[in-house]
């Protein structure tokens, strides 16, 4: 038994309710809480995050009640627009497709908690995220979950080892369906609640209903060009679409056409062949490396381009403190400026950045 102090970041949801409720049984102290984060508010005026839903507060409640722990709400929605919603917009407005799920971890969920922790006097924060913590040599690092078609390391990549050093997940040995049994031989209420996959702060509608009302200057129509400059025809604002899209284009020709890239400075998109959609290598920028600096100036290294992307074998060259030069060993499709590129050697998590061009050879 352990009889040291934990803060649980529940959600209402069945994973960080496992989390908590493995931490009970060994023995901590533990303490749920809940983030209220900022959400655009509906036909009707109540604004509701997806995250943080009243129903979801509701079966938080039920499950602290259940492992008999106390909980509490932190409201957190100012910094949440500010940091998040804010950014989302920004990005988009630079032709960029962004991730904020990457950005509310590194700039509202961790660094609040964290600092919860060190207010309350916890010894660390455990979250259901499907990850892992290992420490070798006196350092630590952040591994790929067990479940690799859970595995959550990609969002949690702009991490520190400082906090690193304060976090556990202690589902990241288990799967998603060992979870769930977890869930169920405890008698805890959520054990079947299904995932939401969708951006929690965009209220009723989706992200091109949300710019709409909050960036209205982002759906002017502009001219849809190929890579000769013929106009093909007229889109319909520029945040409504994003590298390697293919539908939704309204345009008649003689082979699928793709979104090749996004120019904001002329309001135009750019569309070609799948054939001319593949690039060799990206410009990454705003690079953060969880041990502090790159493992050298030139490196090899696995990537994802994207959460769901299967790795692929790059060679990284640095080219400033902050800036990297990837290139890939297989064309890749769909290289999104605006979204994170993350580095890996083998399980470990070395670190990513933005990423901000791409080109063929």
């Amino acid at each position: 038994m352990s009889g040291g102090k934990a803060l649980v970041a529940l959600s209402g949801g069945v994973d960080s309710s496992v989390a908590a409720a493995l931490l009970v049984e060994q023995g901590y102290a533990v303490e749920g809480v809940m983030l209220r984060l900022w959400a655009a508010p509906g036909d009707g005026g109540r604004a509701d995050n997806r995250c943080c839903t009243v129903a979801a507060v509701e079966r938080a409640r039920q499950v602290a009640a259940r492992l008999d722990i106390p909980f509490r709400l932190l409201d957190v929605g100012t910094l949440f627009r500010r940091a998040v919603v804010d950014y989302f917009i920004a990005e988009y407005g630079r032709g960029r497709t962004p991730n904020p799920c990457v950005v509310c971890n590194q700039a509202v969920r961790f660094q609040v908690l964290l600092e919860e922790v060190e207010s309350a006097g916890a010894e660390f924060l455990a979250t259901g995220h499907y990850a892992r913590v290992r420490r070798v040599a006196g350092r630590y690092r952040l591994l790929r979950g067990r479940d690799r078609r859970k595995d959550q390391s990609y969002f949690l990549h702009r991490l520190t080892e400082a906090q690193l050093a304060r976090v556990r997940f202690p589902l990241g040995e288990m799967t998603k369906a060992e979870v769930r049994e977890t869930a169920r031989r405890r008698g805890l209420p959520v054990a079947e609640q299904p995932e939401s996959q969708d951006l929690c702060f965009l209220g009723a509608g989706d992200y091109r209903d949300f710019l709409a009302r909050y960036a209205p200057h982002l759906s002017r129509p502009g001219p849809i060009r190929d890579a000769a400059g013929r106009v093909l025809g007229e889109h319909r604002g520029l945040a409504g679409y994003t590298i390697g899209q293919r539908k939704g284009l309204g345009i008649a020709a003689r082979e699928p056409l793709y979104v090749l890239a996004i120019e904001p400075e002329e309001n135009a998109l750019l569309v070609g062949t799948a054939a001319e959609l593949g690039q060799t290598e990206c410009r990454v920028e705003q690079m953060h490396y969880i041990a502090g600096e790159p493992p050298g100036d030139s490196f090899r290294a696995a990537a994802q381009i994207r959460y769901r992307a299967r790795p692929v074998g790059v060679m990284v060259t640095t080219l400033a403190s902050d800036a990297v030069r990837v290139r890939f060993d297989a064309v890749q499709r769909d290289v999104t400026p605006g979204q994170f590129l993350v580095l890996y050697d083998d399980e470990t998590v070395i670190g990513g950045g933005v990423i901000c061009k791409a080109r063929k050879l």
